[in-house]
């Protein structure tokens, strides 16, 4: 029986930390979407509804505090974890995140090995999927 990927929405506006970060991820086992800005994170998690949302907070169009905000606002992702992404390790902008709407916040660069344990709090353990079964 094979394991079902979590999808993960991945948001970062600089295209060599999203392809590094894609590409842990993957390796990890979840399949990525992406978004480089606000306003595409926001449009990207209602149509795709991912399991958890990685959102860097420094964002062209619409910051990721915003985006996270805006996304909160969908009935859809009131469960939905959102992780916030920043270079900025202040306790003003953890605090800023968490008002936000984020459930946790991480620094750049990420600690994966630190991140592994946030993902094991945030999401449900991984269930095999069905196969033709029907409810």
């Amino acid at each position: 029986m094979q394991r079902e990927k979590e999808l993960f929405l991945l948001v970062e506006d600089f295209e060599d930390s999203r392809f590094m970060m894609r590409k842990l991820l993957e390796m990890a086992g979840y399949k990525v979407v992406e978004a480089s800005d606000g306003e595409q994170a926001v449009a990207v998690a209602v149509q795709q509804k991912p399991a958890l949302i990685l959102m860097d907070l420094s964002l062209p169009k619409l910051d990721g505090l915003a985006a996270t905000r805006q996304i909160r606002h969908h009935r859809d992702f009131i469960g939905t974890p959102i992780v916030a992404v920043s270079a900025h390790d202040s306790p003003e902008s953890r605090t800023e995140a968490l008002e936000a709407g984020c459930n946790e916040y991480v620094t750049k660069p990420i600690d994966f090995d630190e991140f592994g344990k946030i993902l094991m709090r945030l999401l449900p353990p991984r269930r095999p999927s069905n196969q033709g079964n029907a409810a």
